[in-house]
């Protein structure tokens, strides 16, 4: 079953008086439950593709369906609500809150839906057991590895279960042997639990990993290819 259909999508920023064409025309069909590298240089247009599947950003023109909702068509609201029930998102520099513990990081999502604070302490505790960082729930981002931090932004991004993990260069801040732990941790979302995963990256190696490999450049995509 298809997860994520675009088709004929562009995004165009104003920079002063002048036209960026950031996505150009781009169609693209991913099916649940693989794993997907987008791959390019830096301005290829990656990360805006991954910021308009996760809801974050709207296309100037085109149709994107995702968990068979039409973010093209929704409202903010919806938007939002979209994108706590249906994505995780994961990024390059964590974004975890620095006064907060590991377990208070990872239990934000279940304050935000009003979940029972007994419920999501329970939850962000078995996901933080599950990444190997039972041992680390009341340690602050700066008493954390890189390594470390990621895998709470990983849990973060599991607390609600969401069916489609989007990744923007989560090795990027990484040592290369953290980086690959970081990645087999990933992949074993989509082969354990069923997770369509999307990692932007411009690491080839990070490849090794995908289903799938989807390659822009200018804008545009070059090529598709199974692994």
């Amino acid at each position: 079953m298809t997860a994520i259909s675009v088709r004929y999508l562009s995004k165009i920023y104003m920079i002063g008086d002048q036209q960026v064409k950031a996505l150009n025309n781009v169609t693209l069909s991913l099916a649940e439950g693989r794993f997907t590298a987008i791959m390019g240089p830096s301005g290829s247009g990656k990360s805006t593709l991954l910021h308009l599947i996760g809801g974050l950003d709207r296309p100037t023109t085109g149709e994107i369906v995702v968990n068979r909702q039409p973010l093209h068509l929704l409202d903010s609201q919806d938007l939002a609500q979209f994108r706590q029930q249906s994505i995780g998102f994961i990024f390059q520099t964590f974004h975890l809150i620095p006064t907060m513990t590991a377990l208070e990081n990872v239990v934000l999502p279940g304050v935000f839906k009003r979940i029972p604070s007994e419920i999501r302490e329970e939850r962000a505790q078995y996901l933080l057991h599950l990444l190997k960082m039972g041992n680390r729930l009341h340690h602050r981002p700066n008493q954390l590895s890189g390594g470390q931090q990621q895998r709470v932004a990983i849990a973060r991004a599991l607390f609600n279960n969401p069916p489609i993990i989007l990744a923007d260069e989560p090795t990027g801040a990484l040592d290369s042997v953290t980086g690959q732990t970081v990645m087999r941790l990933l992949r074993n979302l989509t082969d354990q639990l069923g997770k369509s995963i999307i990692v932007v990256t411009h690491d080839l190696a990070i490849s090794k990993y995908a289903d799938q490999m989807v390659q822009l450049a200018d804008g545009r995509i070059i090529s598709i290819e199974d692994l």
